[in-house]
């Protein structure tokens, strides 16, 4: 199978994913990239950046439509992870390749559970806690840029608990603190940029972009909680499999 025929279905896959289940569906692109197409682990993390910056953005332009986004308490937020983001962005093209392996399917790993066991979240208006909001937004900004991972799987749990937004609003929200995080991370990685495989990082992120609006339509048809259990199993296993990968 060619390299653009990989590109094309990995991307489609994640954007499916992503659509489908929101916060953690873009986490499989850095496995994705490394272990189908090749690429470094560093590499592979400087793309997903890319990747998940894109399709995120073109997410919130859909919940923003729909009024699903809290412009002034997400820019606040994601202040606070530029500069972590931007600085682990440049950490991570210094440490060991194992690490930086290593640290994703942990990652990954703790990811795949919260989806098995999620806490239940009610939709409701709660009171806002504005005195950890600085350390969670730096610590997801950090998570974003080491590992290359949106990190919805994170940000959207804290805007509820820490913000107070209701559900719906945290979903919208945290597509734009991804986004700046994304950015952010990815101004401090020119250096890796510049040698990234724009032949195959380009089709894969218009394939993930495309596969989102699907996911959205599959959202309506299936469980929402059975896909994310089967989606959760497979990030299970790659995180495993990328563990082991790091430690042999």
């Amino acid at each position: 199978m060619s390299t653009l025929v990989l590109a094309l279905a990995a991307g489609a896959v994640i954007g499916l994913a992503l659509g489908a289940l929101g916060g953690g569906g873009s986490v499989l692109a850095v496995p994705a990239l490394i272990h189908l197409l090749g690429f470094t682990p560093v590499a592979a993390t400087t793309a997903s950046l890319l990747i998940v910056a894109t399709t995120s953005a073109t997410a919130l332009v859909a919940h923003a439509r729909e009024g699903n986004v809290r412009w002034l308490a997400g820019s606040l937020f994601a202040a606070a992870g530029i500069l972590p983001a931007m600085l682990t962005g440049v950490l991570a093209a210094r440490v060991p390749e194992p690490l930086l392996t290593g640290a994703f399917a942990v990652v990954a790993a703790a990811a795949a559970l919260r989806m098995l066991w999620p806490r239940q979240a009610a939709d409701e208006q709660r009171e806002p806690r504005a005195a950890p909001a600085a350390a969670a937004g730096a610590g997801l900004g950090a998570v974003t840029g080491f590992l290359g991972v949106g990190g919805g799987f994170l940000a959207v749990p804290a805007l509820v608990n820490v913000l107070g937004l209701r559900m719906r609003l945290a979903v919208g929200t945290s597509l734009l603190v991804i986004t700046i995080n994304s950015l952010a991370a990815l101004a401090a990685r020119t250096s890796t940029a510049a040698g990234l495989n724009w032949s195959v990082v380009a089709p894969f992120a218009g394939a993930a972009v495309l596969g989102a609006w699907d996911g959205k339509r599959l959202a309506a048809r299936v469980p929402g909680g059975r896909l994310q259990r089967y989606f959760a199993v497979v990030l299970l296993a790659v995180a495993v499999f990328m563990l082991a990968d790091a430690i042999l």
